[in-house]
């Protein structure tokens, strides 16, 4: 299972859920709220999902989505498209029986499901494919430039949401600020990804290393974070935007990679997710029918979304169900999502139960799906197996 599972298995085993609720004493006096420990572990998690962003951002290779062409495209344009649509109907039409929340109205909340069915997660279904040996088949690259692309318009649209939340019945406020957004990515992706990839040789030699390396990019996270926070948009954006711009810099290598990727995940994401289990009570709000829409709806717009989009790219029907099903992994990703639009008073607290009970159950199913799907009939790309091929051999050729 995904690590993120044990992780919240071990917030709700210690939060009010369970020690908390059978244990209250001990649980006041382990987890103690006198004094500034509240600020504190605010302070720690506002951190972890910073680095997490980041990180997911520097999943995001610019170069994989532009390259895997018009099957990709389409995959992740209808695996966007539909979830979306479906998701923001849904929301309106559910809006009071999934929760209504006194901090936004029915199209913040409709746009809010709109992009929690859109968005997957990289990282989970990145390491699926890795395990899989799938990484590298036709498929499992189709998958991720799909869901990179989803999750970058996916962020872009919840920063948007959150804005729009900030700024009230503000128009000319939200719009000041949905201005600076466009101008920061923009910048960003093009001069700052400069800027970055020819810094990074400097880095390198002059600094230690990999501790100079982990320096520059966490500081630039955080610089990016505080800039999109200033200017109304979540912090979030910021590094998640600052990760695509480190990520893609041809001077960062796979071990200098790994070496941050390891940092943030082993070290401040199971700090962010167990305190995930610490934020309300589980067990009084789970709500089965919530959990069952939000669950069915989840599966059903994702693969009619992807899989219509890859079999319309030209893939067949059992390799289109492939990808529906790996795009439809949500784990982390999702709920950070929900986490921050529970902070943001955006969802009730039975609904972000069922983001959560939805993510796990998504990521958890896309692996052996999957396998069964894919596995044994796609290898990995070999030079001999192109060579084989008079097509490839054509178009080498040309």
């Amino acid at each position: 299972m995904p690590l993120v599972v044990g992780e919240l298995v071990a917030g709700i085993l210690l939060g009010p859920s369970l020690l908390g609720n059978f244990f209250p004493l001990l649980d006041n006096i382990v987890f103690t709220t006198k004094g500034n420990v509240g600020l504190v572990l605010n302070g720690i998690t506002t951190i972890s999902v910073i680095m997490l962003l980041f990180v997911a951002g520097m999943e995001v290779e610019l170069s994989v989505i532009r390259h895997q062409g018009k099957t990709a495209f389409k995959a992740s344009l209808v695996g966007l498209v539909i979830p979306m649509v479906l998701g923001f109907f849904a929301g309106k039409y559910f809006y009071r029986f999934l929760g209504e929340s006194a901090n936004a109205n029915n199209l913040e909340f409709s746009l809010f499901m709109g992009t929690a069915m859109a968005i997957s997660a990289l990282p989970v279904i990145a390491r699926t494919l890795m395990d899989l040996d799938l990484f590298k088949t036709k498929v499992g690259m189709i998958i991720i430039a799909a869901a990179m692309f989803d999750d970058l318009v996916g962020w872009i649209m919840f920063s948007v949401i959150l804005g729009m939340i900030n700024h009230g019945s503000d128009p000319y406020g939200f719009l000041y600020t949905l201005g600076y957004t466009i101008l920061y990515a923009v910048l960003m992706l093009s001069f700052g990804r400069i800027i970055i990839n020819k810094s990074l040789p400097w880095a390198k030699k002059t600094l230690s290393w990999p501790g100079g390396v982990l320096s520059i990019s966490l500081g630039l996270a955080f610089i990016g974070a505080a800039f999109t926070e200033k200017i109304g948009i979540h912090a979030i954006f910021g590094a998640f935007i600052v990760g695509i711009a480190f990520g893609d810099s041809v001077h960062l290598n796979e071990k200098t990679r790994d070496i941050i990727h390891q940092f943030v995940t082993n070290i401040f994401a199971p700090l962010f997710f167990v305190s995930v289990g610490f934020k309300l009570n589980f067990v009084q709000n789970f709500d089965l029918q919530i959990v069952l829409i939000v669950l069915g709806l989840a599966i059903v717009t994702k693969l009619l979304g992807a899989g219509l989009g890859a079999l319309w790219g030209g893939l067949t029907f059992k390799e289109s169900v492939a990808v529906g099903f790996g795009m439809n992994a949500r784990g982390a990703m999702e709920i950070l999502l929900g986490t921050l639009a529970l902070q943001a008073k955006l969802i009730s607290p039975q609904l972000f139960v069922a983001l959560v009970v939805m993510a796990v159950v998504t990521s958890i199913m896309a692996g052996p799906m999957l396998q069964y799907l894919v596995t044994g009939e796609m290898k990995v790309v070999k030079l001999r197996d192109v060579i084989k091929s008079s097509e490839r051999v054509s178009e080498l050729e040309e």
